[in-house]
């Protein structure tokens, strides 16, 4: 297997001086400080997890001995999809958003684990199921906008109409460009058949911290105002850098009811 990256364990993440070290775990708070006196930042701060959180949330990730994370199977129809066993989370988005590349980065701590990263946007053209021993499944879903399957909205549709326990969906929206056309078609797709979910936005390695300020404060407005199943703090990741992954990875614990409640604002 490969070596895992070096900031892809917390205790690595931990040697480094407070600034970075906080500007890796919780990449949201590292911005506020940027804002106008008097912004309201409140949506920053919901779900902050104590250390230890983190911690045992890392162990849920990482692969060892009685504890195995597997590539289970592919499936393209919801028949062909393994049973529902375990809570499930899933991860949607648009073409080379960075869906398969984010994935990777919270499996990191399982090297054997193989998830394909393309540079061919619309790689994925299955839904991918990981399984984290007997704690929960992760699915990677088919990208939509450019290249996506032809039987995508079947595909996705059936999936969240149908999956008894998906306890989360994560949709993911690319911190560079921000909401497009294609992603508020995907998030009225999820209010319309009442979904839980939240955004993730990827990429934030790329995006100039202006930008990438007005990009939060933009979809945390939209979503205050126009969704109702959607969760009201954003997630801000690199897979490249590592950033916000261990909160990620934390978040999906929590929802998948893998961590107790008493450990999150």
């Amino acid at each position: 297997g490969r070596v895992p990256p070096a900031l892809a364990s917390l205790s690595q993440v931990l040697r480094l001086e407070w600034s970075r070290r906080t500007g890796i775990m919780f990449p949201l708070q590292k911005l506020e400080r940027y804002l106008a006196p008097g912004t309201d930042t409140s949506r920053f701060h919901i779900f902050e997890p104590e250390l230890g959180a983190l911690q045992r949330a890392e162990e849920l990730f990482r692969s060892g001995q009685g504890h195995p994370i597997d590539y289970v199977s592919s499936a393209v129809r919801m028949d062909h999809a393994p049973p529902p066993a375990l809570p499930e989370v899933c991860f949607i988005g648009r073409s080379n958003v960075g869906k398969s590349s984010l994935i990777r980065a919270l499996f990191s701590l399982a090297p054997e684990v193989e998830v394909r990263v393309s540079k061919t946007p619309g790689h994925t053209k299955k839904m991918n199921f990981f399984k984290a021993g007997k704690y929960f499944t992760l699915v990677d879903m088919p990208g939509y906008g450019y290249r996506a399957p032809k039987d995508f909205v079947e595909m996705v549709e059936a999936y969240l109409q149908e999956r008894r326990n998906l306890k989360r969906t994560f949709l993911l929206v690319d911190g560079v460009v921000g909401l497009q056309k294609t992603d508020h078609i995907a998030v009225e797709m999820l209010e319309e058949f009442g979904i839980p979910y939240v955004m993730v936005l990827t990429k934030i390695d790329r995006v100039p911290r202006g930008q990438l300020l007005k990009n939060v404060l933009g979809i945390q407005e939209f979503v205050k105002e126009k969704t109702q199943g959607c969760f009201p703090q954003l997630f801000l990741v690199s897979s490249v850098e590592f950033l916000g992954v261990h909160l990620l990875r934390c978040f999906v614990a929590h929802v998948t009811g893998n961590l107790p409640a008493v450990e999150t604002n």
